[in-house]
Parts: C-alpha cells; structure tokens; sequence
C-alpha cells in the first residue's frame, strides 16, 4: 500500500508565525500529512492540543499514524475547513493554519485525476464522498459555464476558445480521462516549445471548481477569526494569485479601521468602527534556496500572517 507522503512548506516560517507554546490550542485546516501539526505538537510539548482536519481520506489516515506518539493531544476530523466555527468553539484557539493547493500524493497517484502527468479518471474530487467530479463539469456543464470557469479560476485567456471545442468534441465522445483532455487542449494550443503545458490552468481551474476552493478559503478565513483569540495568529500558504489576491483582500478589509458600502472605496463615506485583525506579515515569505533545492513543488508557495484583536 502507497504512503501519502507530503512534504510540509515553510515549516520554520510556519513555526515563527504561529509561535505555538505549552497549553496552547491549534487549528491544521488542512492537515495533508501532518508535516505541519506534528511540528506544531512538538512545539507545543508537554500540553498543547491540535485541531486537525482534512477532506481527504487518505490524508487523514496517514496523519493518524504520523502523530500516534502525541495520543490524546490531538483530534481530527473528516471535513472541510471551511466548516471549522461550526466544530471549534470561538475565541478557544492560539492558532490557525490554512495551507492551501494539492497534497504531492493527490498529484503523483494518477487515479485521483488531478494531474495529466499519468492517465488516470477525470476526478479531482479532495473529498471523494461527494458526486461532483471534474468530468461531470467537462461533459455537462453548459459553454458558457465552462468558459467563464476557465477564464475565473484559471485566468486562461483562450477560455472561449476552449470551452466551445470542448462542447463540439464532447458530442463526438465523453471526456474521460486527464490525458485524453489534456491532448485534446494541446491539439487546440500546442506548446511550440513552451515549458508550460497548455492544458495547466484548465486543470486548475477544473479542480478550483470542483472542490469549491475560493468559496471554501473565504469561509475558512472568516471561520478562522472567529475561532481566535485575541491574540491568537493566523498563517495562510497560498500557491498561486487568485489565492493570494483572496488572502490579501481578505486581511486589508479586516485591518482596517473603517467599513465601506459597496465596491468603491469613497473617502467621504467611511464609517469608523474598530478593526478585527492586524498584519503579522502582509508581504508574502517565499521558501528560501535551501528548502527549494529539497523540495521544487515549494516555489509557488506565499505565507501571510495575521493577528486577531
């Protein structure tokens, strides 16, 4: 049986930032494979307590027998974090880690679909007791629909273009495996020796889509709040922008000392009200050298820190 084996990105950052400590009480959104929550209890020696959840099954089964020697400081749950306010009491914990994107073993085992790198089921489901998979999108979602997830979640420009041959090609015979749509976009763009493969972005945003995870971050922060102390800090991992942009709304809104109607940021409209959150770590930690020589998927990793009031 394979190991879900994943290694934990900017551990040391992580630590800083969230500065556990004897007593304390942690949250691990997004526990993959306890990289993170075992340092955490190791810092947190001899009391501290963990709070873990992951949607993956794989992951959460791993995570329980990677954390065995910390029997009774730990509870975890199946779930999405999103959901944390709903099972965590408020302002009971010292610290919240959202370490957002796909776990390696979710990419690397090609029958969870998440990757073209091996031909395996059009699934991308984190949570595979859900019904919707990818290829439930691919082959019924209407043009339009599939256009505007292209172009949304993965800022691909060609999203139209896709959409429609997708749509035409689709009557002709269903979608069904990663490699055969990835082919199929390479067909409508090929690399001409770009590094890139065509079909990125598509990918993402399928799996964007599939697993809600804009809507879940934003749940998840504000969950993430309420669940804080004061003074209680929060780390968010993002790997790619429509993440980050999210984060960075998400804690300049909070930080501020007024509130707007609306979009339109009016000076003359302005009403004072106490903020939330301060910045920890408004500028994005990206891995160093060393850690990236170990560990290449790291290279698109941001961490930001916020503290709750």
């Amino acid at each position: 049986m394979r190991e879900f084996v994943h290694k934990p990105v900017l551990l040391a950052e992580v630590l800083q930032a969230l500065q556990p400590r004897a007593g304390g009480k942690y949250v691990d959104g997004t526990l993959g494979g306890a990289g993170h929550a075992r340092a955490i209890l190791q810092a947190s020696a001899p009391d501290g307590r963990l709070f873990g959840i992951d949607r993956d099954e794989d992951a959460l089964n791993a995570a329980r027998a990677r954390l065995q020697e910390f029997e009774g400081r730990f509870e975890l749950r199946r779930g999405n974090y999103a959901d944390v306010a709903d099972w965590i009491p408020q302002a009971s914990c010292d610290g919240v880690l959202l370490d957002l994107g796909v776990s390696s073993p979710q990419l690397d085992w090609a029958e969870r679909g998440f990757s073209f790198m091996g031909e395996g089921e059009l699934d991308m489901r984190m949570d595979r007791r859900q019904e919707t998979t990818a290829a439930d999108l691919v082959n019924g979602a209407s043009e339009p629909e599939l256009a505007r997830i292209f172009w949304e979640l993965g800022e691909e420009r060609r999203s139209r273009r896709f959409a429609q041959a997708i749509v035409e090609q689709r009557k002709l015979k269903r979608f069904a495996t990663t490699t055969q749509l990835a082919a199929f976009i390479e067909k409508l763009a090929p690399r001409r020796g770009q590094r890139t493969h065509p079909a990125t972005q598509v990918f993402q945003a399928l799996r964007m889509a599939v697993n809600d995870e804009l809507g879940s971050l934003q749940r998840g922060l504000e969950g993430a709040v309420k669940i804080l102390k004061p003074g209680g800090r929060l780390a968010v991992i993002s790997f790619q922008s429509l993440e980050a942009r999210r984060v960075k709304d998400f804690g300049n809104e909070r930080t501020r000392d007024y509130s707007i109607e609306g979009t339109i940021d009016v000076p003359e409209l302005r009403k004072s009200r106490v903020p939330e959150l301060r910045w920890v770590q408004r500028k994005a930690i990206s891995p160093g050298e060393g850690e990236l020589k170990g560990n290449p998927r790291a290279r698109s990793a941001q961490l930001r820190v916020l503290e709750k009031l």
